[in-house]
């Protein structure tokens, strides 16, 4: 079994549309024109290939994105630097085999280099435990809790301290930014519209 994580690419849009809106209760579906908006805005989308097959994806985003939604408004309000896991889906005939795990790594990776802090939230109606030790197993704490609109599902907003980043920050980022390597870069996007106000990771000072 051949595994690759990577950036999503446009072809993918379609599998990953199908594949969100077959995931059934636990993830908000979408339509495509919201998933344009991840693949214009987020700062991490990747998928998992498995074999040539997409097997999974998981989208995050960094602060201070035009994003609306009431979990990342309230990180948003709350903390001033974080990447927010917006959501997370594997394929039926991949689940079990470590994959979400596989992704939590990868993207812990991508944020401890920028940022002191991983959120997420996890639903508490219908309340999953085996989603709410998976976190809590990760290293993930609750810190506040909302419903989502006058009638939505209550969840727990949850957070991850990232030891390293200040090591990152006063060695890297405070004296030119992130080594320029490709494991580093920021992934390519259709436009970066914060691109003078957010310097790409791997980009150093001359």
């Amino acid at each position: 079994m051949a595994l690759a994580i990577r950036d999503v690419r446009e072809h993918d849009l379609d599998a990953v549309l199908a594949l969100n809106n077959a995931a059934g209760r636990s993830i908000l579906a979408l339509d495509a024109e919201r998933l344009r908006f991840f693949y214009a805005y987020a700062d991490y989308f990747r998928v998992a290939e498995i074999d040539g097959h997409l097997a999974g994806f998981l989208i995050a985003m960094r602060e201070g994105r035009p994003y609306q939604s009431p979990n990342y408004v309230w990180f948003g309000e709350h903390y001033p630097q974080f990447v927010y896991i917006d959501r997370i889906v594997i394929a039926n005939a991949y689940r079990r085999h470590g994959l979400g795990r596989i992704f939590y790594c990868d993207v812990n990776s991508y944020a401890e280099v920028r940022v002191p802090l991983l959120t997420c939230e996890v639903f508490l109606e219908p309340r999953d435990d085996v989603v709410v030790l998976f976190h809590g197993t990760y290293g993930f704490q609750e810190v506040g809790q909302q419903r989502m609109g006058s009638e939505g599902p209550q969840v727990s907003l949850l957070a991850k301290e990232l030891p390293s980043y200040a090591y990152v920050r006063e060695t890297y980022l405070e004296r030119g930014g992130l080594p320029d390597v490709p494991w580093l870069a920021e992934r390519e996007r259709p436009h970066s519209p914060d691109s003078n106000q957010r310097r790409l990771a791997g980009e150093r000072r001359t």
